[in-house]
């Protein structure tokens, strides 16, 4: 399919051919219709991409403050690469589009059905695109009457709606609406709809009009003084009873004009982005109270809501982002009109022309709506045989994140024995731009042009926590050798499913924990392997906060913190004292604050400190092994110490966690047929991982 995206670096836009997506459970596939480009969002998103790395710093200071604790905790290289990697990241366009179900996601049989016209929203969802994989609650049916193109202004309405309901204004209500373009025309119908006297205010004369000829009691143009008179006027000298900002400046004068024309204990509500410097003492004496609109209304930015389908109960939350969607639609046959609204059609094929008049600045506009053309189906991709004498590490990724892009990929992509074959991702846009950035041969969203293509003899799992054993299980089954990131399951099934499919493979699996390959941790295996007895390990973890909203506390994606990543330090635990886990003992003093005491089989121990509660800016790991007389000290991979017989020997170097000698072993791996690393090793630290789960619900020591 075609999408159009911008580079987050350069801010060049580009109609690209990319692989067709590929529905999921609780979502719809939509062939798109029509789609709007919302002149001042999408004109601001490319704007700012087009911005130097100097002016992307001085427009977001709050990025550059992370960047700069990220410096100073992980080293400037690692950061570097971060930064680049997310710069490098396609940008999808598009946020409000209308079309045709194509294929029904399992969980909604019944509830949507192919041929049905939709309505859907969602920045990254319902992308400039022929094709786009919608959730259920962004996605809402479109009646005969209503047409794709009317249809496609219904997330710009929605946001309208929310906004006009925070003004919370009744019948005989006069209220101010500053700037009437998109949403501001909007706005102006929906208020005067519900018996709202309007005034509407901007520069445009030509907008201006059109939101008099819908509405509007009063339009005023602010290139004319007077505004505040005219509104006194109007309402026998009181002022507005509500003000809606609906313009888009750097300037703080429409917060400025909005106290001028208000009435005693109005309220303000912002829709638009504005400068935000609002005149103190004119809003004390009036007691105007101020609030921002949140897009389309509650759900919005609530993953659990708009990518997981929870729903809000009817009896607290009447009007959802979802409702108000289905409610702009309903109105569109109840006299909303939004066919006045439209000013330029353009073929998708020339979306790129579109955009150059959105961002130019020369011919007026206002709704600027994209056409899109029937396409055929996709053909599914064919695997040809394996070249005779094919050598080496053929390898086909499924999952392309941040961390893969930062981290694995790079990797990968400088290894002599590599061949990248094919990556898989959800998004056809992430697909295509990883091919390009690592020179893979083919790109798709199916990941059965992994697994089923023959030339592949290697397979790299990507993916969010939930999906890695499945997927490993699979691979492992289509004969192919795995390298699964951590974890290697969240449950015992996943354990067990995977265990399974290797028996029955000529492949073999490792999991990415990388801490024991790095070459810190080497040197102090090899110290301490030398040292007879048990040994004592202390692992401190100073983790960092992890917002509450992150995938990696959702259960059907990343199980928590604890097995995703606290199962790192006991694999390194495990490395460090080279015997077999035998107990696990764990306390915790909140969600990501844990305690975990391990003993191994040769007596050693080890005690895992893992927290949220510090400091980023303060050192993130440290590790101290005792034993045989000696003590080994590894702080944040930055510095390495072995102190014996009296005597300290420190050793400094750029921060390597093993990533490279972890993925260079699993290529060796390949090529030879061995795995570089006992499997029952690592079934043992996920058996142990899962350990610490039930020690802490059970509140018990548990032997494995």
């Amino acid at each position: 399919m075609k999408q159009i995206f911008q580079s987050a670096r350069s801010g060049k836009l580009e109609l690209a051919e990319v692989p067709d997506p590929q529905v999921r459970p609780g979502h719809v596939l939509v062939a798109t219709r029509a789609s709007l480009i919302s002149a001042g969002t999408e004109r601001m998103v490319v704007d700012f991409a087009r911005k130097s790395l100097a002016g992307k710093a001085r427009e977001r200071p709050d990025l550059v403050k992370k960047v700069l604790e990220k410096a100073r905790r992980d080293g400037i290289a690692a950061t570097f690469r971060a930064v680049m990697a997310r710069l490098d990241e396609p940008l999808p366009l598009g946020y409000s589009a209308a079309g045709e179900v194509v294929e029904v996601g399992a969980g909604l049989e019944g509830v949507f059905r192919k041929g049905q016209r939709v309505a859907v929203a969602g920045a990254g969802l319902a992308n400039h695109a022929e094709l786009n994989v919608v959730p259920r609650n962004l996605a809402v049916p479109v009646p005969d009457e209503v047409s794709d193109e009317e249809a496609c202004f219904a997330t710009l309405g929605s946001i309208a709606l929310h906004a006009v309901r925070g003004l919370g204004v009744g019948l005989g209500d006069v209220v101010a609406v500053l700037g009437v373009g998109l949403v501001g025309q909007l706005a102006v119908q929906l208020l005067a709809l519900q018996g709202a006297r309007v005034v509407a205010l901007d520069y445009d004369s030509g907008r201006l009009a059109l939101a008099k000829a819908h509405g509007a009691e009063l339009a005023w143009n602010l290139a004319e003084p007077g505004a505040a008179s005219a509104v006194a006027a109007l309402t026998g000298g009181i002022g507005c009873d509500a003000i809606l900002v609906a313009a888009a400046t750097e300037s703080s004068e429409p917060l400025e004009l909005a106290a001028e024309l208000a009435r005693d204990r109005a309220r303000v509500v912002m829709v638009g982005k504005t400068g935000t410097a609002f005149p103190y003492a004119a809003f004390m004496r009036k007691e105007l109270s101020i609030s921002v609109s949140r897009s389309y209304g509650p759900g919005r930015y609530d993953d659990e809501f708009e990518t997981r389908g929870v729903k809000y109960p009817v009896g607290f939350v009447r009007w959802t982002e979802t409702e108000n969607l289905r409610e702009i639609v309903r109105l569109m046959t109840r006299g909303l009109a939004v066919a006045p609204l439209l000013t330029h059609r353009f073929a998708f094929e020339d979306a790129e022309r579109a955009y150059e008049l959105v961002t130019g600045g020369g011919e007026p506009h206002l709704g600027v709506v994209l056409r899109y053309e029937p396409r055929a189906p996709a053909v599914r991709p064919s695997f040809p045989a394996p070249q005779a004498g094919a050598r080496g590490c053929v390898v086909g990724v499924i999952g392309a994140g941040a961390f893969a892009r930062t981290v694995l990929l790079p990797e990968l992509a400088r290894m002599k024995d590599v061949t990248l074959r094919t990556i898989v991702t959800q998004r056809g846009m992430t697909a295509e731009h990883a091919r390009r950035q690592f020179r893979f041969e083919r790109c798709a969203t199916e990941i059965d042009a992994v697994l089923g293509d023959p030339a592949i003899n290697a397979v790299l799992v990507a993916t969010r926590h939930a999906s890695h054993a499945e997927l490993a299980a699979r691979a492992l089954e289509a004969g192919k050798s795995v390298f699964v990131e951590k974890p290697l399951a969240v449950d015992e099934a996943g354990i067990e499913r995977v265990q399974a499919a290797r028996e029955k493979s000529t492949g073999f699996f490792l999991v990415g924990f990388n801490r024991r390959f790095a070459p810190m941790v080497a040197k102090a295996r090899a110290h301490l392997a030398k040292m007879a007895g048990p040994k004592f390990l202390l692992l401190r973890v100073n983790a960092g906060a992890l917002p509450s909203e992150s995938w990696i506390n959702a259960a059907e994606e990343g199980g928590g913190r604890i097995v995703g990543e606290l199962c790192h330090f006991i694999d390194l635990a495990r490395a460090l004292a080279g015997s077999p886990i035998v107990s696990v003992d764990a306390s915790a003093a909140g969600r990501d604050d844990v305690s975990v005491a391990l003993g191994f089989a040769d007596g050693s121990l080890a005690t895992i400190a893992y927290t949220a509660l510090g400091d980023t800016g303060f050192s993130k790991e440290r590790f101290e092994a005792f034993a045989g007389g000696s003590v080994v000290t590894i702080d944040n991979f930055l510095t390495l110490t072995i102190t014996a017989d009296g005597r300290t020997r420190t050793e400094k170097a750029a921060q390597d966690k093993g990533h490279a000698a972890e993925l260079a072993a699993f290529v060796r791996g390949v090529v030879e047929g061995r795995p570089p690393v006992a499997e029952a090793e690592l079934v043992e630290t996920s058996r142990a991982t899962l350990a610490v789960l039930t020690s802490l619900r059970e509140e018990r020591r548990v032997l494995l």
